[in-house]
C-alpha cells in the first residue's frame, strides 16, 4: 500500500485513481481484496453482514473486494476483528513454508504520520495464534491513535530509540530506550512522541483464535 493514509484521513475510504497508484499500492490492494472476499464467502457471509461485523460501510467492502480502494489501516483492523485473523493473514494468502522471508520491499508501510513516522508490518503468523511483528518510527511530536482490536489482544513493545509514551484506558506509561512493555491492545490505546527527538520501536500483536 506504499504509505496508507495517517490518522487525519477521513473514516471513509476513497476509491484510489489509476494515476496515483503505484505498482506496490495495486499488488497489495489485489490481496487485500482477493482475501478478504475468500474470508466473507468461507464464513457464508454476505456483504451486508461483513459490513454490520466490521463496522464499515457496504460500499467500500464492494470497493474493497474489488481492489478500487486503498484502505486505511484501521479499516483494515476492523475486518481483521471481523474475521478474527491477523493482520498478516488479510494481506496475503497464508503460506506454510519451513522458512518465510519477509525481505523489505514485501513489508508494507500501513501508517503514515504527518511529520513522516511509518508503521510497517514486518511479518506474522496464523497459528497456533495470530501474530504480527512491526517496526514503528514517531518523529517529534506526532501520536499514533488505535482502536481496540479483538477481545484478548496482547501488544508487546520493545523501545529502540527515544522516549515513547504509550496510553491505555488512562493510564500511561513512559518508555525510554531499552524499556519493554506488555499491554491490553482490546481498549483503544495510542503511542506518542513527546520528545524532540525520533523514536522507534518493535511491537507484537497476539491475537486470540477466532472462536
Amino acid at each position: 500500500m506504499g504509505a496508507m493514509s495517517s490518522d487525519s484521513t477521513p473514516a471513509d475510504d476513497r476509491p484510489a485513481g489509476k494515476d496515483d497508484r503505484s505498482a506496490d499500492d495495486r499488488s497489495v490492494m489485489e490481496a487485500v481484496a482477493a482475501r478478504a472476499r475468500a474470508l466473507r464467502k468461507e464464513r457464508g457471509w454476505s456483504l451486508d453482514t461483513l459490513a454490520g461485523r466490521a463496522h464499515v460501510s457496504k460500499g467500500m467492502l464492494v470497493a474493497l473486494e474489488n481492489a478500487r480502494s486503498n484502505p486505511n489501516l484501521a479499516t483494515l483492523i476492523r475486518l481483521c476483528d471481523a474475521f478474527g485473523v491477523p493482520l498478516t493473514d488479510l494481506l496475503q494468502q497464508p503460506a506454510a513454508p519451513l522458512l518465510q522471508p519477509s525481505p523489505p520491499a514485501d513489508q508494507p508501510v500501513l501508517w503514515s504520520g504527518p511529520d513522516g513516522g511509518t508503521g510497517t508490518l514486518v511479518t506474522g503468523a496464523t497459528q497456533p495464534v495470530g501474530g504480527e511483528l512491526w517496526h514503528w518510527r514517531l518523529a517529534p511530536g506526532e501520536e499514533h491513535h488505535s482502536e481496540s482490536h479483538l477481545a484478548g489482544t496482547v501488544e508487546l513493545l520493545h523501545v529502540r530509540r527515544g522516549t515513547l509514551t504509550v496510553t491505555v484506558g488512562g493510564q500511561e506509561a513512559v518508555l525510554p530506550a531499552g524499556h519493554g512493555l506488555r499491554m491490553a491492545g482490546d481498549r483503544p490505546h495510542s503511542y506518542a512522541n513527546r520528545g524532540t527527538s525520533a523514536v522507534e520501536y518493535t511491537g507484537v500483536v497476539l491475537v486470540p483464535p477466532n472462536s
